[in-house]
């Protein structure tokens, strides 16, 4: 993940959101996150401590109200973004092109995913036709199991390809999110079905 802000500019930010009207450290931090689309949000360990030291630098001052610490512009931190005025322009230019960036790291993790998804699909699909193939000639030394077996196996078969089928078609029309959420899905079902394949106690689910 790309940096966010440069040395000193959580800071300058800071002051600005101030500036805007009063806040207390939760409304900062939420505000944060939206302006980066959910991508990003200083952690409370991050926001609190610069709060404290604008207010101990006399840059901002704040008010208990229910409970809640609520930080307001003091007459110098309006000064000190007076004086800040190209540096804070510089800053949101930097800001549109942080946002752009986490989201192409967002996009390039999805796409990565969506191509695990097709490699797990396929891979998953071999490797329960091998469960089969191997579980079939095990079988076949049964006559009279035979029969039961062959439908059971070319159903489980069946059910993996309508699988495989189902999730790439689906995969063209739905967003990354999806695709990322799909796949978690079906290493959990691969996993189940590793376990499944794998009982030695035919009584086991």
């Amino acid at each position: 993940m790309s940096q966010v802000f440069r040395h000193g500019a959580l800071r300058l930010y800071l002051l600005k959101l101030l500036d805007e009207q009063p806040r207390h450290g939760y409304e900062v931090i939420s505000l944060l996150e939206d302006r980066f689309m959910g991508l990003y949000a200083p952690s409370a360990g991050t926001v609190y401590p610069r709060l404290t030291r604008l207010e101990s630098e006399g840059l901002v001052e704040h008010e208990v109200s229910e409970g809640r610490k609520v930080y307001s512009l003091t007459q110098q931190g309006r000064e000190e973004l007076a004086r800040n005025v190209d540096e804070l322009a510089s800053l949101e230019r930097d800001l549109t092109a942080s946002v752009s960036e986490l989201a192409r790291d967002v996009r390039r993790q999805v796409r990565e995913s969506a191509r695990d998804l097709r490699s797990e699909l396929k891979q998953a699909a071999r490797e329960v036709r091998r469960e089969v193939r191997a579980e079939g000639r095990a079988q076949g030394r049964a006559a009279n199991g035979q029969q039961e077996w062959s439908a059971a196996a070319s159903d489980l078969s069946r059910a993996i390809d309508q699988i495989r089928e189902a999730a790439l078609t689906s995969a063209r029309l739905v967003s990354d999110e999806r695709i990322a959420a799909a796949t978690d899905v079906i290493r959990r079902a691969r996993d189940e079905l590793e376990r499944v394949l794998s009982s030695e106690d035919e009584g086991s689910p």
